[in-house]
């Protein structure tokens, strides 16, 4: 059997479980995922050099497919030793098939490759959206293995359509992103074995 793609899933078999699950029949009233955005915080003291901004740049441009924007600041601010107009991020924001391919690379190939991986936090916003912290950007395949000094860290938010956690909640497992299990499913499966 071919692999189907998050793309098909989507609209397909993903769609119609979210719907059974929330009691939704309309199609166009499921949640659904709007967009990906990638962010690197860039530190003054240990990311500064133009080296590292380049690498930075094009890793993201690895990963996601897209030229990631640099960030700069507003206003100078002197308790994080800030001045106007100093870089201090790097983002991307995906859409459309781009997001869905991304998306579709982070759950089945860079998420298992964290390591003592025991699941994702389950805790979303309130408003269906899901932010994952990433301490090591080396594990999406795409990117060489780096030397010690050029790891940095990352965040995926994952926004959708949905109204409140649960809605997201039922989208995001039906994806299939790993969640930890919750203490009382864990010890009534241990129950049962």
């Amino acid at each position: 059997m071919a692999y189907a793609t998050l793309h098909d899933r989507l609209r397909g078999p993903i769609a119609k479980a979210v719907g059974e699950k929330l009691g939704i029949k309309n199609i166009h009233a499921l949640p659904r995922v709007e967009k990906v955005t990638v962010n690197v915080g860039i530190n003054k003291s240990k990311m500064d050099s133009k080296e590292i901004h380049a690498y930075i740049d094009d890793c993201l441009q690895k990963i996601t497919g897209q030229k990631p924007v640099f960030t700069r600041t507003n206003k100078a601010i002197s308790n994080f030793k800030t001045r106007t107009g100093m870089i201090v991020g790097c983002r991307v924001t995906m859409r459309g098939e781009a997001m869905e391919q991304f998306l579709d690379r982070f759950i089945s190939y860079a998420i298992p490759r964290i390591r003592d991986f025991r699941g994702l936090p389950t805790k979303l916003d309130g408003n269906g959206n899901y932010s994952i912290g990433i301490k090591d950007h080396s594990i999406f395949p795409e990117v060489p293995p780096p030397d010690a000094k050029q790891i940095f860290s990352m965040q995926v938010v994952i926004t959708t359509t949905a109204k409140n956690d649960k809605e997201g909640m039922a989208l995001f497992k039906e994806m299939g992103i790993p969640f930890k299990r919750d203490k009382k499913s864990a010890e009534t499966v241990e129950k049962t074995s």
